[in-house]
């Protein structure tokens, strides 16, 4: 079989010996594209494909199969993954789709991707190893047809927790064992001292722009002593931060009969060996109480960070959208945290270009993006996503003002992210080294989530700490003299915890 190829073996010291053939070890390239939920969900995978023989890398060349954990949020993320899919295939190596993609389209993707060697869906996450075993022996994988994954789990959440379906990201070994002392099924697929937590999956939302709830399903929680096992473990191979992702982190414990689970699980979380900062994110401002924001702002190695889903601020348009708040509510909501915390960090993602949107609704968001100094600001133009109640709304707005909207907005964003960067100069800062290379050591302050927001460089000055001595994981405090955009620039003076000597 092409997965068994081997070298032969001669023994003994006179005639020819008996010959034995080792099978040559099969490689996959597990290839991540989207945020950071997918990356969770493809260290389970690397996890299951580790325990069933295959040596699992991020690095396509050499690999006899490529998995691509792809994204299907919008069209520029569905461009992208079929981009990854198609380089991959030109490496000669076999082709596989997983991920939120694969699931939301099944047949129809792999009818239109011939260069896919199988489309696989969630349902097929528990015997990944033995579906790449069959792509790799050349056998026919028929892709499955796309259902609504909100139908698989019970209708009211404190029944969903005993419902049997795969939920990515949510795998446990043994069911029967004790959530803490089970075995973490999870391979990290690199060394960084940042990692993400999933605190749950799905969502019951139903935003009239949003795909996502159909094809990851309802919500559904994760234990909180399994949190606090897999936390743990993260500590235990170098993670110093983590980061709370979920679809609605506000949602958390609400199937497990405590609204108040988050509250409780962030001192917890920031109480393990190890972890000097935990980063809650996702959270939606209609299920932010109070209660969380004074936790998030007060709790020591909980960062003051409040990545808010906004969305949009003026009334009509949310309510369009499904959603709740206004300018007003927004700003209460920022200014109770700031109270608690005047340094707390704030990010949003917002939404141009809405069916229905009006030029005073433009107006509206540029009022709230300017007097809610965001630290991080995304924006989005609006595009009809398959499937969505907004796709099917009247009042859709033609491409090029939908286009001049987004310009002024990102402009405008910029702009204020840049303003408030420029507020930090002089501040004190807690930054966590992520990188550290011969030109430029780079971390992230509180108010700078991995990836998504802006970063710190640490540069020399009147310190006492020796720059050259710093390695990833270190956190120290430093004075911010610059900015660059979004982007600090900072002298460290004190080492507040050195990363562990094995971790560096």
């Amino acid at each position: 079989m092409a997965s068994e190829r081997g070298t032969a073996v001669r023994g003994g010291t006179g005639n020819l010996g008996r010959v034995s053939v080792t099978p040559a070890p099969r490689r996959v390239a597990l290839l991540t594209l989207g945020c950071a939920r997918n990356e969770v969900d493809s260290e389970e995978l690397a996890a299951r494909l580790d325990a069933g023989g295959w040596q699992v890398s991020t690095d396509a060349d050499g690999a006899d199969v490529v998995l691509v954990n792809t994204c299907g949020f919008v069209d520029k993320a569905k461009q992208d993954s079929i981009d990854t899919l198609l380089a991959a295939a030109d490496t000669g190596a076999k082709v596989v789709a997983a991920g939120c993609m694969a699931e939301r389209y099944g047949k129809e993707l792999a009818d239109s991707l011939p260069e896919a060697s199988a489309v696989l869906g969630f349902d097929d996450y528990t015997d990944i190893a033995s579906r790449l075993d069959g792509v790799l022996a050349g056998e026919e994988h028929v892709a499955h047809t796309p259902r609504d994954r909100r139908e698989l789990l019970p209708i009211t959440p404190v029944q969903r927790q005993a419902a049997k379906v795969v939920v990515p990201g949510h795998a446990t070994v043994d069911e029967h064992t004790p959530a803490h002392l089970r075995q973490v099924l999870r391979r990290r697929l690199d060394s960084g001292p940042v990692a993400s937590l999933k605190l749950a999956s799905g969502c019951d939302r139903r935003c009239a722009f949003c795909a996502i709830p159909a094809f990851r399903g309802a919500f559904v929680s994760r234990d909180p002593q399994e949190l606090l096992a897999e936390a743990e473990w993260l500590a235990r191979t170098g993670v110093r931060e983590l980061v709370l992702v979920s679809e609605n982190s506000t949602s958390y414990g609400k199937d497990l009969g405590d609204p108040r689970a988050l509250e409780k699980l962030l001192p917890q979380l920031a109480a393990v060996d190890g972890i000097v900062r935990v980063r809650a994110s996702y959270l939606q401002p209609a299920e932010t109480r109070p209660g969380l924001v004074e936790v998030i702002a007060a709790t020591p190695g909980v960062a003051a960070y409040y990545d808010l889903s906004f969305q949009h601020s003026s009334e009509p348009v949310l309510r369009r959208m499904r959603r709740f708040g206004s300018t007003e509510r927004f700003l209460e909501l920022l200014e109770s945290a700031r109270k608690l915390a005047p340094e707390a960090g704030a990010r949003s993602n917002f939404i141009v270009g809405f069916p229905g949107e009006t030029e005073a609704d433009v107006d509206e968001l540029a009022r709230f993006l300017t007097d809610a100094r965001l630290d991080a600001i995304g924006v989005f133009d609006y595009s009809d996503e398959d499937g969505t109640e907004a796709a099917g709304l009247s009042g859709k707005i033609d491409e090029d003002t939908v286009k001049r909207r987004y310009d002024r907005i990102t402009s405008l964003a910029e702009e204020l992210c840049a303003q408030r960067a420029e507020d930090r100069l002089g501040s004190l800062v807690e930054v966590l080294v992520d990188i550290v290379d011969d030109d430029e050591i780079e971390g992230r302050a509180e108010h700078q989530a991995p990836e998504v927001d802006g970063s710190t460089t640490l540069v020399s000055g009147e310190a006492a700490v020796d720059l050259a001595a710093l390695r990833p994981g270190d956190l120290v405090r430093a004075r911010v003299t610059a900015t660059e955009g979004v982007d600090l620039v900072a002298v460290p003076v004190e080492m507040i915890s050195a990363a562990p000597v094995s971790s560096r």
